[in-house]
C-alpha cells in the first residue's frame, strides 16, 4: 500500500471469553459462578418455587476463589449466569525459583503471590527439602488472575 509504518500493540490474548453462560438452575454446590464480576465457588444453592412474578429463583452463596470473601446472588432459574473458565497448573518448586531469577518475564502480581506463598509455607518447604521430597505448587487461574493455592508432595513414582 504505502510506505507508512504501522504500529501494532502486542497482547498475549487470543480474545477468548473468560466466562461462559450456564443456566442458573443447573449450577450446583461445589460448582463455579461469577458474582459481581468475581470468580466464585458455590457453597450453597437454594431454589424457591414459582411465585407471583412467574420464575423460580436460585439463591447462590459463594466464596471468591482468590480473596475468600462471601458473595450472594439471586437469579431466576431459567436465566443464564456467567461461569468462569478455571485453569489449574502444577509447577515444581525449582520452576518457581527460576521464575524469580527471570523477573522480567513474570507479571508482578505473580511474584507477589509467590512471595506470599513462600512466606506462609517457608517451614514446609525447608522440611520438605530436608527430607528429600519432590515439591510442586498448584497455581489456579481464572478471569485474568492467578494465585498459588497449595504446596504438594508428589513423592517418588
Amino acid at each position: 500500500m504505502s510506505d507508512e509504518e504501522h504500529q501494532f500493540e502486542s497482547k498475549a490474548d487470543a480474545g477468548a471469553s473468560k466466562t461462559y453462560p450456564q443456566q442458573a438452575g443447573t449450577i450446583r454446590k461445589n460448582g463455579y459462578i461469577v458474582i459481581k464480576n468475581r470468580p466464585c465457588k458455590v457453597v450453597e444453592v437454594s431454589t424457591s418455587k414459582t411465585g407471583k412474578h412467574g420464575h423460580a429463583k436460585c439463591h447462590f452463596v459463594a466464596i471468591d476463589i482468590f480473596n475468600g470473601k462471601k458473595l450472594e446472588d439471586i437469579v431466576p432459574s431459567s436465566h443464564n449466569c456467567d461461569v468462569s473458565q478455571l485453569f489449574m497448573a502444577f509447577l515444581p518448586i525449582f520452576t518457581i525459583f527460576v521464575l524469580f531469577l527471570l523477573k522480567s518475564t513474570v507479571p508482578a502480581n505473580w511474584l507477589s503471590n509467590v512471595s506470599k506463598l513462600f512466606f506462609h509455607l517457608d517451614c514446609q518447604i525447608k522440611d520438605g527439602f530436608g527430607e528429600g521430597k519432590d515439591l510442586v505448587v498448584s497455581v489456579m487461574a481464572a478471569m485474568g488472575e492467578e494465585q498459588i493455592c497449595a504446596l504438594k508432595d508428589v513423592g517418588p513414582k
